[in-house]
């Protein structure tokens, strides 16, 4: 990402280095800036419109069918593996994760800014769930749970946490050198965790199939926004093209 970003600077200030002799320092950054907003903006807008839907037969048709067709297979050994893994998409399971990468920063990459971006990430993630919950004010599914909840249904908390905590990791992941097997195992493995952590709330009877993909929907714009500013901050700090 980071390559990328220095290619575009690089030539739009080369484009517009003929046209604004006094600003071209400048814009370029202010430029990729608004891409980075444009970006986030496309996703807030996607995001409307399915919010907009909430209250049509249309989306309440599928939500039925499509949780009807997911609990149809509930067996106690199912049961019990999306019950850890919606455990894993809570609390307990950030603070073990980020256990584990504390320790691989003190013992292999030595970058504490990512630990402090992780974080970030997830509360940005987390703070805005609650809000939107708030706002939107839609109830839980009115089937069996499986499990306790109390807060409101729209959009998952669990789905958004997910992919903004687990999506940034799969993205420091595959920013880092390490072995391309490794690398594509932990892909892969935290790829299925999300996908995994967003069926099991309609599973387990907590969420409707819209709720997951609105909270998908805003934990990817939070992971996007994020990687952008970081590494614009990033170009910023070290001014590479200069």
């Amino acid at each position: 990402m980071r390559e990328i970003l220095k290619r575009l600077i690089q030539k739009v200030r080369t484009l517009l280095l003929p046209h604004f002799k006094t600003y071209h320092n400048k814009l370029p950054y202010i430029l990729t800036v608004i891409i980075a907003l444009v970006v986030v903006v496309v996703g807030i807008n996607l995001f409307i419109e399915l919010t907009a839907t909430l209250k049509t037969e249309t989306l309440a048709k599928y939500d039925h069918a499509i949780t009807q067709s997911i609990i149809s297979y509930r067996n106690p050994t199912l049961t019990q593996y999306f019950k850890f893994v919606t455990e894993v998409g809570d609390v307990h399971g950030y603070l073990f994760v980020l256990g584990l990468s504390i320790i691989l920063t003190i013992l292999v990459f030595k970058q504490w800014r990512y630990i402090g971006q992780i974080v970030l990430v997830l509360v940005l993630a987390s703070v805005s769930n609650m809000i939107l919950k708030r706002f939107i004010d839609r109830a839980r599914p009115d089937i069996e749970h499986l499990v306790v909840v109390k807060t409101l249904s729209y959009p998952s908390g669990h789905a958004m946490s997910a992919v903004a905590f687990y999506g940034f990791i799969i993205y420091l992941i595959y920013k880092f050198k390490v072995n391309k097997f490794i690398k594509t195992g932990l892909i892969v493995l935290f790829g299925i965790l999300i996908l995994s952590i967003g069926i099991s709330r309609i599973y387990l009877g907590v969420h409707f199939p819209s709720d997951i993909v609105g909270g998908f929907i805003a934990g990817t714009i939070w992971v996007f926004f994020c990687i952008l500013i970081f590494n614009l901050l990033e170009v910023f700090r070290k001014d590479p093209l200069t």
